[in-house]
């Protein structure tokens, strides 16, 4: 299977290409798979950071074309070169891949432009909005950020989304709120809280989702674009 003009952009960009080897499939939820990986050296290559991110070349199960995606490692264990990625298994041919992923399938990554530190002034709170297709970058955002507090919002489509393990400790508040009306509730999350001065916004909803409570975070609640990181994880 080729990559096509998105394997050639990649390329230009300077992405560096891996082959990854699953090792298990573990069913979290019935709509939540952690999948694990051989890394084929790429820890080796790059290491450890909070949200690190790659692209994976997803086969289609009934064509030869190949489907780009990013995702979030999980439990990265450079000395071991294993790591793994946990999939929503919505509709799309990630999630039909994940569901029929078994130990010693290949599959092929890309390295492109994960390198997000923390800041280097030590926020006065985080304030964080997602969902389940961003929540293993939220979990690896909640661990390396320690002692300080943070507000968590994360919407949920299954019932069993709520059962998904989250990462809050003690000085974390974690809300789930459902979604509907493509997102409304997270929304209105955004406008009506409050934020002290130094507070960071961590936003990585569906686009208009995101667009909108960045609109928030700017506009009502005063926060200077350096205090936002913001990445629309899926349309």
């Amino acid at each position: 299977m080729g990559k096509g003009l998105n394997g050639l952009i990649t390329k230009a960009w300077g992405g560096a290409d891996y082959r990854l080897t699953v090792t298990s499939n573990e069913q979290i939820t019935d709509k939540f798979v952690r999948i694990g990986f051989t890394a084929g050296g790429l820890l080796a290559d790059h290491p450890v950071h909070p949200t690190q991110w790659i692209r994976l070349w997803i086969p289609d199960a009934t064509s030869d074309k190949l489907h780009h995606r990013g995702y979030t490692l999980v439990d990265q264990n450079p000395e071991a070169d294993t790591m793994s990625i946990d999939f929503a298994l919505h509709n799309g041919p990630a999630a039909d891949w994940a569901r029929r992923a078994k130990p010693g399938d290949p599959l092929d990554a890309t390295v492109l432009g994960s390198d997000f530190q923390l800041p280097e002034q030590t926020p006065s709170e985080y304030v964080i909005f997602g969902d389940t297709a961003s929540l293993p970058a939220i979990n690896s955002l909640l661990d390396a950020i320690g002692d300080t507090p943070a507000r968590v919002w994360l919407e949920w489509q299954y019932e069993s989304d709520k059962t998904i393990p989250v990462n809050n400790k003690p000085h974390h508040t974690l809300t789930w709120v459902q979604r509907v009306d493509d997102g409304r509730l997270l929304r209105e999350a955004a406008q009506e809280i409050t934020c002290v001065p130094g507070t960071y916004g961590w936003v990585t909803c569906d686009g208009h989702t995101t667009r909108s409570i960045v609109k928030a975070l700017k506009t009502q609640h005063a926060l200077p674009k350096t205090s936002i990181k913001a990445q629309a994880y899926w349309k």
